[in-house]
């Protein structure tokens, strides 16, 4: 008569306040630190080449693009 008086499973304890605080602490950190360099890089991240946005008007490089460097 196997599972009379107790539940079978796992039954985890409710975290302290002190956890809780640190992990919304940590994951606001996270999160934050996400935002930033995805600020910083987030073109990168995306596919765009810094290359491709210098400003020359997409010429290649030739005798009249070697004038403006």
């Amino acid at each position: 008569m196997a599972g009379h008086g107790w539940q079978a499973g796992f039954h985890p304890h409710a975290p302290s306040l002190t956890h809780r605080l640190l992990a919304k602490g940590l994951g606001a950190t996270m999160w934050f630190f996400i935002f930033y360099r995805a600020r910083q890089d987030g073109a990168k991240l995306l596919g765009a080449h810094p290359w491709e946005a210098h400003g020359h008007g997409g010429h290649g490089h030739d005798a009249h693009s070697s004038e403006h460097h």
